[in-house]
């Protein structure tokens, strides 16, 4: 099984699913990176957060995949926001994937209080020009920092990677990124330990359609135009994860999925503009 491509504002590629790797690690973590990609995964989702851009690496040589094939993206931490300290972040989370390049790289979290975000954006703009990067994106961007970064360079953001799930639609930032010609990725597209799996009308869709409530839910997702990107360490999830484009939601069902939507659907409560991001 392989995503259709999705094309960035740069012209870039892009699946229009991945699998996201947060708490995937060590020698186990291995092994389910392994497997994702023998079920068809070409787009993984890491961070020098996360701990895990080694394995990550190591699975990719492993697989006896072209690299050309994959879409690696990494993410910038908060404690390099620093211009030098950003592009020196970008060659060591490259060498600890043994990496010549990024499919994509994205700053984190914007930390307004630490007042940063901007000169991080700067420096992924000469990363990319110095080829160590195909597309430059973020993470939990508002509008008020997007336009910020796009103010400031003229560049503007291929991806803006964001919490969004049933309990937390969304609808505002999705229409905000697609205004200006960004791409929607999700994190934690199912609501990772929410409730959302058992809602009553996300069953009686799977039900049916033949499906599972996640893929009923992931569906949701590309069908608004948003690229998911669900972590899974089970197998037989992770196949049924890439296999949403068999089918359709109709757009009453889509509206329905978005009328879950709860005023404080956040999982951690992680507002963009007050969070601290961890180290």
């Amino acid at each position: 099984m392989k995503a259709p491509l999705l094309t960035l504002n740069d012209g870039n590629l892009r699946p229009a699913v991945g699998i996201g790797t947060y708490q995937i690690r060590g020698g186990e973590g291995l092994s389910q990176l392994q497997a994702a990609i023998a079920d068809g995964y070409r787009l993984i989702d890491s961070s020098t957060n996360y701990d895990n851009e080694g394995i990550v690496g190591k699975a990719i040589r492993r697989s006896g995949i072209p690299r050309s094939e994959f879409y690696i993206t990494s993410k910038l931490p908060g404690k390099y926001h620093g211009y030098d300290d950003a592009l020196t972040s970008i060659q060591e989370s490259l060498a600890r994937m043994g990496l010549d390049y990024f499919d994509a790289f994205l700053i984190h979290w914007p930390l307004p209080k630490r007042g940063k975000y901007v000169e991080a954006w700067q420096a992924l703009v000469t990363a990319q020009k110095l080829g160590l990067i195909r597309s430059i994106g973020v993470s939990n961007f508002e509008p008020e920092h997007l336009d910020a970064i796009i103010e400031a360079t003229g560049v503007t953001p291929a991806l803006n990677q964001i919490e969004i799930h049933p309990y937390w639609v969304q609808e505002r930032m999705v229409t905000e990124n697609k205004k200006r010609g960004i791409v929607t990725e999700a994190w934690s597209p199912l609501g990772r330990g929410s409730d959302a799996l058992k809602e009553p009308l996300i069953t009686e869709l799977a039900e049916k359609y033949q499906k599972s409530a996640g893929q009923i839910i992931l569906r949701w997702h590309v069908e608004r135009g948003i690229l998911p990107l669900p972590k899974s360490r089970n197998l037989a999830h992770q196949r049924e994860n890439l296999a949403i484009f068999d089918f359709e939601l109709t757009e009453d069902e889509i509206n329905q999925i978005n009328q879950l939507n709860k005023a404080d659907g956040r999982i951690d409560g992680q507002d963009p503009n007050e969070y601290e991001e961890f180290e």
